[in-house]
C-alpha cells in the first residue's frame, strides 16, 4: 500500500503549546486520508513561520520525499505550505518529479493545467498576505518606537507593563543594574569578575540565574538604559520614554571602559598601590610584590637608581599629606552655612539656565526636523541621517539630564562643590579606618604625581584638593584664625576651578576679598 506523509505547521511556539490549531490540522488530514484511503506512514510537524525560506522540519521533509520514501505528502491547506514562493516552487519540482502533493482544505487536481493554475494563484495570494501583513506589523512597530514605547521584551532591568506601555525600572533588579554601570566604569572589574559580583549582590537574568558575561556585555552596551532606543539591523534610533537606569555621563565612562580607552582588570592579589607609583629616574611604574611579610614597589629598570620602597612608607606619605586636609568644628560649621546661602542665592541663576536649556532643546528639535526633511529630500544618504540622528539624541540627553537637576531642585555645581569638600575633611580618617580597596580608591581621587626617588616618596595632591591643603595660604592667614575670611577665599577658589572645569559660573568675588557674591550669568 502506498504511504504518505502528512505536514502540518503553526507560525510561533506558543501557538503550538496552548493554541489548537496542530490537532485541527492533523484531524482534518486524517479525515482526508481515511475518505481518500491514503496510509500516513510519519507526521511532520512545525512550530516555525513559513514567512521565510529555510524550515528545518519542511526541508528535512522535502529532502526525504526527492529519496522516494514516501508517495506523497499531504497538507492541511496551500499556506500552511507556500507563504513564501520559494518553498512552493520546490514543491512544484516535486509535483513535476511525479510525487504526490494533496491539500486536505482544497480539492485541486495538481496534476491538470487548470488545478496547477488555482493552487498557484492560491500560493501567490498566501505569500502577498504575509508581506502585507510583515508591513503591517512593520506599521505598528514603528508607531510604538515613535511614541518612545520599546515593543519587544523588556530588557534585563526592566518590567513589562502591557502592550502600549513603556518599560519600568524592576524596583529589585534595576538598582542593581545600574550598580553594574557604576562598577565597571570604575576599571577594577573585568566583565567575568563583574559577572561574577553582580550575582553575588543578587541580580539575576528573567529566569532566575546568573547574568552571563555575554548579558553584561550587551546590558553595558545598551543605550536603552539612557533613554534611547536602537534598533541593530537598521541602526535606526528613537527617543524613549521609559525612565533611565544610567546617567549619559556613566554611560560615557562605561564605554571608554569597553574600548579599552580606560583600564579595565581584575586584580587577584590586591595590593593598594599597584601601578600607582612611578619611578623618577625612568618614568616606569614600579610592580609590587609581598616578601617575608612586607609589601614592596620595586623598579625593575636596569641600572636604575631606584630600586624599592615599603608600602608602609608611601602609607606614611600619603597619611601626612591627608592630614592637611583635615578641618576643625569651626571651619565645618562655616562651610556648611556658607553653602546653604550660596545655593540659596543661585536660585535666579537655575531659572535662567532652565530657559537657557528649553530654548536649546527646541533648537534641537528644530534640527532634527531639518535633518529628517533632508533625509526625505534625499539630500542625505541613510548611514549619514542615523549617524547624525544619534549625535543630536545623545545631545538631546545630556541637556534633558541638566534640565532634571534643575527642575528637581538640585544643583550639580554647588553639590560637587560640597562632595569635595566632605572628602577632603574625612579623607584621613577614611583612610585610616579604611581597607586596603577603599584607601586605594582615595589615593586614585585625591592624588597625582606618585613619584619614588631613590628612597624618598613624593606625592602630590589633585587639585583642588592641593587647593584645600594650602587654604591658610590661599588667604594669607594661620590656622584656627579668622575662619570666615579662610573659608570664603577657600571657596572662590574651589568655585573657580569647578566653573572652568564645567564651563558653567558657580559664584564670583564681589566687592571684597572676604565677600561672595552669586554670579550673574
Amino acid at each position: 500500500m502506498k504511504t504518505y506523509f502528512a505536514y502540518t505547521r503553526v507560525s510561533t511556539v506558543r501557538q503550538g503549546e496552548h493554541g489548537v490549531s496542530l490537532q485541527e490540522q492533523r484531524d482534518a488530514i486524517a479525515r482526508y486520508a481515511q475518505r481518500h484511503a491514503l496510509e500516513i506512514s510519519e507526521w511532520f510537524e512545525e512550530r516555525e513561520t513559513a514567512a521565510k525560506q529555510g524550515r528545518r522540519v519542511f526541508a528535512l521533509m522535502l529532502t526525504r520525499l526527492r529519496r522516494r520514501e514516501a508517495e506523497g505528502v499531504i497538507i492541511h491547506k496551500i499556506d500552511r505550505s507556500a507563504r513564501n514562493l520559494t518553498d512552493w516552487a520546490e514543491l512544484g519540482d516535486l509535483i513535476d518529479q511525479g510525487i504526490e502533493v494533496h491539500f486536505a482544505n482544497e480539492s485541486l487536481d495538481l496534476n491538470s493545467r487548470g488545478g496547477r493554475l488555482s493552487a498557484d494563484i492560491q500560493a501567490v495570494v498566501a505569500a502577498d498576505f504575509i508581506r502585507n501583513l510583515r508591513e503591517e506589523t512593520k506599521k505598528g512597530i514603528y508607531g510604538r518606537l515613535k511614541q518612545g514605547i520599546y515593543p519587544w521584551p523588556a530588557p534585563l532591568g526592566y518590567l513589562n507593563k502591557g502592550k502600549g506601555n513603556p518599560k519600568e525600572p524592576d524596583p529589585v533588579q534595576g538598582p542593581l543594574l545600574r550598580h553594574a554601570f557604576e562598577l565597571y566604569a570604575t576599571g577594577r572589574y573585568n566583565l567575568e569578575t563583574l559577572a561574577q559580583e553582580m550575582f553575588r549582590v543578587g541580580l539575576r537574568n528573567r529566569n532566575g540565574r546568573k547574568v552571563t558575561v555575554n548579558g553584561l556585555s550587551t546590558a553595558l552596551n545598551n543605550l536603552f538604559y539612557i533613554g534611547i532606543i536602537k534598533l541593530e539591523k537598521t541602526g535606526e534610533t528613537f527617543r524613549g520614554a521609559h525612565k533611565t537606569l544610567a546617567t549619559k555621563s556613566l554611560f560615557e565612562r562605561v564605554q571608554n571602559v569597553l574600548s579599552g580607552k580606560a583600564r579595565s582588570s581584575g586584580w587577584r592579589h590586591f595590593l593598594t598601590f599597584r601601578r600607582l607609583l612611578t619611578c623618577e629616574h625612568c618614568t616606569y611604574t614600579l610592580i609590587g610584590e609581598t616578601q617575608k611579610g612586607h609589601v614592596y614597589y620595586r623598579c625593575h629598570t636596569r641600572n636604575c637608581r631606584t630600586r624599592c620602597v615599603r608600602e608602609e612608607v608611601v602609607d606614611q606619605m600619603v597619611q601626612r599629606h591627608f592630614a592637611d586636609l583635615k578641618m576643625n568644628d569651626a571651619e565645618r560649621l562655616y562651610l556648611d552655612q556658607k553653602l546653604q546661602e550660596i545655593r540659596l542665592r543661585r536660585g535666579a541663576i537655575q531659572e535662567d539656565q532652565r530657559r537657557s536649556l528649553e530654548l536649546s532643546l527646541r533648537q534641537i528639535d528644530d534640527r532634527l526636523s531639518r535633518l529628517t526633511d533632508a533625509y526625505i529630500d534625499r539630500m542625505i544618504d541613510k548611514e549619514t541621517f542615523e549617524r547624525r540622528k544619534t549625535a543630536i539624541l545623545l545631545e538631546r540627553k545630556g541637556l534633558e539630564e541638566k534640565l532634571a537637576q534643575i527642575e528637581d531642585g538640585s544643583d550639580q555645581l554647588i553639590d560637587e562643590l560640597r562632595r569635595i569638600l566632605e572628602l577632603a575633611g574625612s579623607a584621613y580618617k577614611s583612610y585610616e579606618l579604611g581597607i586596603p580597596e577603599e584607601k586605594r580608591n582615595l589615593v586614585e581621587e585625591l592624588t597625582s604625581n606618585r613619584l619614588v626617588d631613590e628612597k624618598n616618596v613624593v606625592i602630590m595632591l589633585k587639585k583642588p584638593f592641593d587647593e584645600i591643603a594650602n587654604r591658610f595660604e590661599i588667604a594669607n592667614t594661620s590656622p584656627h584664625r579668622d575662619v570666615p575670611r579662610t573659608m570664603d577665599a577657600l571657596i572662590l577658589r574651589l568655585s573657580d576651578i569647578l566653573s572652568k572645569q564645567q564651563s558653567v559660573p558657580i559664584i564670583s568675588s564681589g566687592g571684597g576679598s572676604d565677600t561672595i557674591n552669586i554670579a550673574a550669568g
